[in-house]
């Protein structure tokens, strides 16, 4: 039998970035004092500690920091998926992702290597952000 797919449990701090994903758009929050972007999101700037915050688009550019390749299933929900790629992307505009890198060979792959965001749409309420690698 085989498992549902894992989905996202939105907080109230969440919830905005899970409905921008729903329409394919990166949103993450932005210090109204200081110009931090940052994620998670938070009720307080980690740098300035200034609750005022406003969410700004990611342009869904950004490089893979780390990776690591998946060879062995931890979760029935991704046995069809083996192997893949967990990986932190490194926004442009800063902040650093935990997703997954697709459409490319694992072998491909390497840290610093350019990446935009495409979308999973793993129901009508989420879409997930995961990356490939920027095309040449």
């Amino acid at each position: 039998m085989a498992k549902e797919k894992i989905v996202p449990a939105p907080d109230a701090d969440s919830k905005p970035f899970w409905e921008a994903c729903r329409d394919h758009k990166l949103k993450f929050q932005k210090c109204a004092a200081c110009g931090e972007v940052r994620w998670p999101a938070s009720i307080l700037c980690p740098q300035c500690h200034c609750r005022d915050a406003r969410w700004i688009e990611a342009s869904g550019r950004g490089i893979i920091h780390t990776f690591v390749v998946y060879h062995q299933v931890f979760n029935p929900a991704f046995k069809d998926q083996i192997p893949y790629v967990v990986a932190v992307v490194e926004l442009e505009e800063g902040p650093r992702l935990l997703t997954n890198i697709v459409d490319s060979p694992p072998e491909s792959l390497s840290c610093d290597l350019p990446v935009e965001v495409v979308w999973d749409d793993i129901s009508e309420e989420f879409s997930l952000p995961k990356f490939r690698p920027l095309p040449g």
